[in-house]
């Protein structure tokens, strides 16, 4: 299957392209370089580097490829970013959306696969969220996620194309970018191995689902080669397990000084401090991935332990190249 991969040089979508490639399909990638690298890719896959907002070279690239399917990751992805400047935020999101969509419909794709999010979707929730729990999006990231899903269910319903919209939880693993921002695996790692203190905001007992990148890009490539019975699918991709910040930050750290002693580092991992609490943080946000298992056969396969040594080691392997 021929595959455009829109930010495929990011965290996500980088993971996308080497299973498609694992499975025997040709992925093409489209991306601004805004936040991913090329390093991240193969040297053989074939790069486009634009903005999905520029539609006429949009146009040009589909046109070049005629792709079978298109697994939509690139996005503007902060949710502070989104509530200081949500025009922004909808330009890329919804309207940058929109070009993709568009010209997927136009060449003839098959299956559109989008990368929502069931991290801002559900918004505070105690229990596992299912794809039927009622949505509350609070940030204008969220607003465009579930516009972003709505558009998709049109075109599937309009254009006679499948899609898939997978909602992730908040998604952690090797090649993630700790700038910006981030995961807290990522950016937690960062510091810790500069020996800078990482702020842990307010308490932090805020709960979160955690699920490793690769076990989502797996979940991608299912969502393209499966066959639906509906035109448009909405499906959770997470664990339904809730883990707290505190947790992480000290699985994190027990991790990172194996690392440094292991290197024969001298640099000290210092304790973490407590910021202030950050507005707006949902207290308790995870999903269940029940549906996934059902329709795509798909369930989490690393366990948060290992993932976040596997992830340590990564970042470990950046600071000596």
């Amino acid at each position: 299957m021929r595959v455009i991969v829109t930010g495929g040089a990011g965290f996500i979508g980088s993971h996308i392209v080497d299973t498609l490639l694992t499975r025997g399909h040709s992925p093409f990638v489209i991306d601004d370089f805004s936040s991913g690298s090329r390093q991240n890719l193969p040297v053989a896959v074939p790069v486009f580097e634009l903005d999905i907002r520029d539609g006429a070279r949009l146009s040009a690239v589909f046109d070049e490829i005629r792709p079978e399917g298109v697994c939509h990751q690139a996005a503007q992805m902060s949710v502070s970013r989104s509530m200081r400047e949500p025009v922004f935020d909808a330009d890329v999101n919804i309207m940058g959306l929109l070009n993709v969509f568009d010209q997927a419909s136009r060449v003839g794709a098959k299956r559109i696969v989008f990368a929502s999010s069931g991290g801002v979707l559900y918004g505070e929730v105690s229990t596992a969220a299912t794809e039927n729990s009622p949505k509350r999006p609070m940030s204008a990231y969220g607003i465009s996620k579930w516009v972003g899903e709505q558009y998709l269910e049109f075109y599937a319903r309009e254009r006679g194309l499948q899609g898939v919209a997978l909602r992730y939880s908040n998604v952690y693993g090797p090649r993630q970018n700790p700038h910006g921002e981030a995961g807290v695996v990522a950016i937690f790692s960062k510091l810790m191995f500069a020996g800078s203190v990482a702020t842990i905001n307010g308490d932090g007992r805020y709960i979160r689902d955690y699920v490793y990148g690769i076990d989502v890009a797996n979940a991608n490539v299912l969502a393209l080669e499966t066959d639906f019975k509906a035109h448009f699918s909405a499906i959770n991709v997470g664990t339904g397990i809730g883990v707290d910040v505190n947790e992480i930050a000290a699985e994190i750290a027990a991790n990172v000084k194996v690392e440094l002693q292991r290197t024969g580092s001298s640099i000290q991992v210092p304790g973490c401090r407590h910021g202030e609490p950050r507005i707006g943080d949902l207290r308790s946000n995870l999903i269940s991935p029940v549906l996934a298992g059902q329709l795509l056969g798909w369930k989490p396969a690393m366990p948060l332990k290992n993932g976040i040594r596997q992830t340590v080691e990564w970042f470990s392997q950046q600071q000596v190249q």
